[in-house]
């Protein structure tokens, strides 16, 4: 169609159409938007499109240069600036609208330089914000300071301090900055999904959406919450069903992490983590749908906390360097056995980091079986303290329901060593 077109007319000519389209979709939308407030306007369906020929003009005399067009800016700007006192003087201070105008202008001059995606992009963002003000100021009163601040941070971690920092290897146990904060962001970034995902849906699930949603923030924290929650919920089966499936859902959050930074660890570990993740999923539900009061499924059960204080994430980094460094510093000076000890340890505090640094040695340092070895008994490890935690700090039934379960899943999640151990 486009050849066609040029067939008819010059390229110029197709340029000049295609900014009065732009111009005159951006000003439809503010005559529009002026005709239902009744109310004095700057511009319409005329002025908008003579700005965007303006810039267009503009654009085509300026060539290299940029001073044409900056003087085009200005003039134009100083008429909206008069607009704009003329709306203040009525008691409407908006700027909306003239800033759409300056918009238009753009969207001309970038046109006249052959940008015509970006032109096209420009204007249809910009009617997309224009007509989107009704459900993008209500955002401020639905969404509270607190959860814009915390993505704020995401933002802070993700694009001002992953980018300054060096991608190359430090030290004798090849300690990469770059790499060490990327598997921060990553894990930060998997639970702040996961809490977001709570947080909307807070108050249209109950204990079983938790435990799904808890088990990809951190288990551990699920079955705490849980445990402490059932003590006066009288309903252990839906409980402990629940964080069963919490534990079960850790598989899969421990199979994305490791997937993110070593696909052949995670190629290794699939098999063994989708059937047990699937077992402690399958399992919980089973468990918890023999409930023992029919309104505790109704109760939410919020089990996630702001995963991105500044303190905890630096923190995790700082964790996760000084696992390398001893993952590292174990396989050369004590072998396997000190490996699997210190996964053993590794499962009493959070997990993560220590995961998360087998996956910069798998293949280098520590051979893939023993690292996926190791991944295996950390796993086993933190199953065995959420046993405890729940028989511990739950009531009685919930307890050694949770205990059970979880004993014969830890069991169960020492198999896969009979092939990666030998």
């Amino acid at each position: 169609m486009n050849d066609k077109l040029l067939q008819v007319l010059p390229p110029e000519g197709v340029k000049m159409l295609l900014t009065l389209f732009l111009s005159f979709l951006i000003g439809l939308e503010r005559e529009e938007h002026y005709a239902l407030e009744r109310r004095y306007s700057f511009g319409g369906v005329r002025t908008f499109p003579l700005i965007g020929l303006i810039g267009y003009g503009l654009g085509l005399l300026s060539g290299t240069q940029l001073l044409p067009l900056t003087a085009g800016f200005v003039v134009i700007g100083s008429f909206l600036w008069l607009s704009y006192q003329h709306k203040f003087v009525g008691g409407a201070a908006g700027v909306t609208t003239e800033m759409s105008a300056l918009a238009t202008y753009v969207v001309g001059a970038l046109v006249a330089r052959d940008q015509l995606w970006v032109a096209t992009t420009l204007a249809i963002l910009s009617i997309l914000l224009l007509e989107l003000k009704e459900f993008l100021e209500s955002l401020s009163t639905k969404i509270p300071t607190v959860e814009i601040l915390t993505f704020t941070k995401f933002l802070l971690l993700t694009f001002v301090i992953l980018p300054v920092l060096p991608n190359r290897e430090f030290g004798p146990f090849g300690v990469n900055p770059f790499k060490a904060w990327l598997i921060v962001v990553a894990i930060s970034g998997v639970s702040y999904g996961s809490y977001l995902l709570e947080k909307v849906s807070k108050g249209k699930g109950g204990i079983i959406l938790s435990a799904f949603l808890g088990g990809a923030y951190s288990s551990t924290l699920t079955t705490y919450v849980m445990a402490k929650q059932a003590r006066t919920a009288r309903s252990p089966h839906c409980f402990s069903g629940a964080i069963v499936i919490a534990t079960g859902v850790m598989y899969f959050r421990f199979l994305v992490l490791v997937g993110l930074f070593n696909r052949e660890l995670m190629r290794t570990l699939l098999i063994p983590f989708v059937i047990l993740g699937a077992l402690g999923v399958a399992g919980g539900l089973m468990w918890s749908r023999m409930v023992d009061s029919p309104e505790a499924e109704a109760v939410p059960v919020p089990v996630s906390k702001n995963p991105l204080e500044l303190t905890g994430a630096f923190s995790l980094g700082v964790v996760f360097v000084v696992l390398l460094v001893a993952t590292n510093f174990v396989i050369e000076r004590l072998g396997h056995a000190g490996l699997y000890a210190l996964a053993a340890i590794s499962g009493v505090a959070p997990v993560d980091p220590f995961i998360m640094s087998l996956t910069q040695t798998a293949g280098k340092a520590t051979p893939m079986n023993l690292a996926a070895a190791a991944i295996v008994v950390a796993a086993a490890s933190n199953n065995l303290v959420k046993a405890l935690i729940a028989r511990f700090v739950a009531d009685a039934d919930t307890g050694k329901q949770s205990l059970i379960m979880l004993l014969a899943l830890t069991a169960l999640g020492l198999l896969p060593l009979l092939r990666f151990a030998r």
